[in-house]
């Protein structure tokens, strides 16, 4: 019987062997996942960091942060009716003002119905064909920003005469910095 008992002891053995090789397999397969991982990440760094390097020289190329990235103000749409013949024609138009920064968008919308008004009525003005065209709408545009800085005291109002030389130097500096059309529907 001690023959039998041998032979019943050899065989766990390469049973633990396995076990021990399937852990040493599964411990390379991590070690070499994490060393990959690792290359890929400080490779993406140095690429970044070089490309970094290579924006630095040029002067006007200032990545925005929050102070100086623009402020959004969208306005309501609006349904104007337009001064084509007939008085059968008529816009929908939604207004997204470009602004310097947020306080600048919270003293827009003090004058928010001063300028709502006035929007309706240049755009009452227009007619669908110069409406259908680039440019009449950026001619809008500009009238747009032109009112709001009137309204708000940067710009001398129509009429003013020749005494604008302080109000002309306002004008440039109007918060109005773009006037952007988010939809436009002429029927």
């Amino acid at each position: 019987m001690s023959a039998a008992a041998t032979a019943n002891e050899a065989p766990p053995a390469p049973k633990k062997s396995k076990k021990l090789l399937f852990i040493l397999i599964g411990v390379l397969v991590l070690g070499l996942l994490a060393g990959a991982g690792a290359l890929y990440i400080m490779k993406k760094n140095a690429a970044a960091a070089e490309g970094l390097d290579e924006e630095e020289p040029t002067a006007h190329a200032k990545p925005l942060d929050a102070k100086s990235a623009p402020t959004f103000l969208p306005l309501d749409n609006m349904v104007v009716n337009l001064a084509d013949a007939g008085g059968n024609r008529f816009i929908q138009v939604g207004l997204t003002l470009q602004l310097e920064d947020s306080k600048t968008s919270d003293t827009v919308k003090a004058f928010m119905p001063s300028i709502r008004s006035r929007v309706l009525l240049l755009i009452s003005q227009r007619t669908a064909e110069e409406m259908l065209t680039m440019e009449g709408k950026e001619k809008l545009a500009n009238d747009i920003m032109t009112a709001i800085g009137e309204i708000m005291g940067y710009a001398a109002p129509k009429g003013a005469g020749e005494e604008g030389g302080k109000k002309a130097k306002k004008a440039a500096a109007s918060p109005v910095q773009a006037v952007h059309f988010s939809s436009l529907i002429v029927q």
